[in-house]
């Protein structure tokens, strides 16, 4: 193969890209990070957690224990660092193989090091809520649960999964479904925004602090990036769900840019 300009092969002038890929990537999370978590929420969020006197009331809705940890730490930390109180609302088990009481306990463990104590932390265990990846819930019924939720906790900000669910999981859409249905309807509580997690391509997904830069640029109406402290921390809370950790999420926990970054859209 030909030599670069100053004599440097593919290999090498490829390994120094990356070199100052990364180098920038880190630069950038580091400066964001600085900056605090006041700038990732912008517009109507911004706006509807200004609005109240006693600042943001979230609630995180996900569909089995783990998603807190494997997709949305960078929201629970980043919210938690603004001075937010977060909740999270499980609406199964995850007893896919009958170990629901186990990740029921490993869920609480989770949430405990993302800073969320387990009487904020509340498991739907319905029999027509399975853990089941072929299985769309019921959007009446899961619509219900969280409106419920909502009104007798004074939640101002609802995070949950976009329409791919991150992983194109039925149960995460599921989620989406039902708070798309409660926004239509105009069934939520005045001044209640709701945020959705971007699922991203195959290719951003596993890049983990490589997809900062393309983050920042791309549009969206929150960002959440964390620092390396912290991705630790996210690390150590989706080690809590022992009964799950399997070889291939071990790779997840190293490479996937949701354990450092969450970009979300007003639903």
């Amino acid at each position: 193969m030909a030599a670069g300009p100053w004599g440097w092969g593919p290999a090498a002038l490829l390994a120094l890209l990356l070199a100052l890929l990364l180098g920038g990537a880190r630069r950038l999370r580091r400066r964001y990070a600085a900056g605090g978590a006041g700038p990732a929420l912008r517009g109507r969020a911004r706006a509807a957690a200004a609005a109240r006197a006693d600042g943001v009331r979230a609630l995180l809705v996900t569909a089995h224990p783990d998603d807190e940890a494997m997709f949305f730490a960078p929201t629970v930390l980043g919210l938690g660092r603004a001075g937010a109180r977060a909740a999270v609302l499980c609406c199964s088990a995850g007893n896919y193989y009958n170990q629901g009481e186990i990740r029921k306990k490993e869920l609480e463990q989770s949430c405990f090091l993302l800073g969320i104590p387990a009487s904020d932390v509340t498991v739907v265990d319905h029999r027509d809520l399975p853990d089941n990846p072929a299985v769309e819930w019921d959007t009446q019924l899961l619509a219900a649960f969280v409106l419920k939720h909502i009104e007798a906790n004074n939640i101002n900000l609802v995070v949950t999964f976009d329409a791919g669910g991150v992983s194109g999981h039925a149960n995460h859409i599921s989620l989406y479904t039902a708070l798309r249905y409660l926004h239509s309807e105009q069934k939520l509580p005045e001044g209640c925004c709701v945020l959705v997690l971007e699922s991203v391509n195959l290719f951003r997904k596993y890049i983990s602090v490589l997809d900062v830069p393309v983050s920042c640029l791309l549009p969206r109406d929150a960002l959440f990036i964390l620092t390396e402290e912290e991705t630790e921390q996210a690390r150590r809370a989706m080690r809590c769900h022992r009964s799950q950790l399997l070889w291939f999420r071990h790779i997840y926990m190293l490479f996937s840019r949701y354990m450092v970054i969450n970009s979300l859209r007003i639903l």
